[in-house]
């Protein structure tokens, strides 16, 4: 018999698990329990995928990050410094140093061929690939950058890159600093002997025949070719039989509009002529900052001289030869002339 008090002890709560709750409906409707849902993919049905991570960016190649490039270009400028220290560098026979020309002066150039006057080149098709060839071209500018822009023109259009082995006067040669840079970019006296060798080299040799007459001449001149001398640039295309390719260069008489010529101070300081500009001398070291005129430079096809090989000695020939070159120059540049309405448009 047992107190009315006593009570039999409660069975403490047991909390079961999805899976136990799962093992016990199987059992009462007699069915077995295989155990949880399987997990496809690594992961179970009915329950959410965590977010995707993104995908970590893809480092660059080591040629496509800054500082690589960087490191490659200081590289290279120190083993240029170490080659010329050190005189490890070839130069020919005429003074001819290449990789200073490719590596320091045509760069340079190519910032005023490109950038500041933005010059266009037609007719590149008309200079030969490969072996000699005399280019002329006529001459202006006060100061002779037409030269210089000439032969930039030449290396960056050609397939070949080729450089221009240009003939300048004695005075060019006889300045301290200006002769060293003349004789580095490939420059020689504007002589016979020196052309007819460079020519029979397979060289493309540039020649002015206007000389001062055409650089050094006014404004209210432009574009009228003075004379070509005596023709002794035909001469040495003759003897060498080198095909001859008429240059027009239009532009050049733009930078530098030569107003007047104090002809007294010119003979005091043994130059040829001292220009008066719209900007030179009146600002002084500013005023040698060329003004941003259009360029365009077309090579017009080239007039054979093989044939004529054995005359080279006739002055009707030589005298003929630098006619038709002089007019075929003059013509085209009329034509460009027409094509550029604006000196200083796009």
């Amino acid at each position: 018999m047992t107190d009315g008090n006593d009570r039999p002890p409660r069975k403490k709560a047991v909390r079961k698990t999805p899976a136990q709750k799962s093992r016990a409906a199987a059992a009462v409707n007699g069915a077995s329990w295989a155990g949880p849902p399987p997990e496809r993919n690594g992961h179970r049905p009915g329950v959410p995928l965590p977010p995707a991570r993104p995908a970590p960016p893809r480092p660059p190649a080591v040629g496509d990050r800054p500082g690589d490039v960087w490191d490659q270009r200081v590289a290279q400028g120190l083993a240029f410094l170490r080659r010329r220290l050190a005189g490890d560098y070839e130069v020919d026979e005429f003074g001819f140093d290449q990789e200073l020309t490719d590596k320091v002066f045509l760069p340079i150039l190519r910032l005023l061929y490109r950038d500041w006057f933005r010059t266009e080149v037609f007719g590149i098709e008309n200079v030969p690939e490969t072996g000699s060839a005399l280019v002329v071209g006529n001459h202006s500018g006060t100061v002779a950058l037409d030269a210089l822009m000439l032969a930039t023109a030449l290396n960056d259009r050609t397939p070949g890159h080729r450089h221009l082995r240009l003939l300048g006067a004695d005075l060019v040669f006889r300045m301290p600093v200006v002769s060293e840079l003349a004789r580095k970019s490939g420059g020689t006296v504007a002589c016979n002997p020196d052309a007819e060798r460079l020519l029979r080299t397979g060289e493309l040799v540039g020649v002015f025949p206007e000389g001062f007459k055409g650089v050094g001449k006014q404004y209210s001149q432009r574009y009228k070719l003075q004379r070509f001398g005596r023709g002794g640039f035909v001469s040495a295309a003759l003897r060498t039989g080198t095909p001859i390719v008429p240059a027009a260069i239009v532009g050049a008489e733009e930078i530098y509009p030569m107003l007047a010529d104090i002809k007294p101070l010119a003979r005091l300081l043994g130059l040829p002529y001292f220009p008066v500009t719209p900007t030179f001398p009146w600002l002084g070291p500013l005023g040698l900052l060329p003004l941003p005129s259009k360029w365009l430079i077309e090579f017009s096809p080239a007039i054979p001289t093989a044939h004529l090989q054995d005359q080279a000695d006739d002055p009707l020939v030589v005298f003929n030869l630098a006619d038709q070159v002089r007019e075929t120059i003059q013509q085209t540049l009329h034509q460009l002339l027409e094509r550029r309405p604006d000196p200083f448009g796009r």
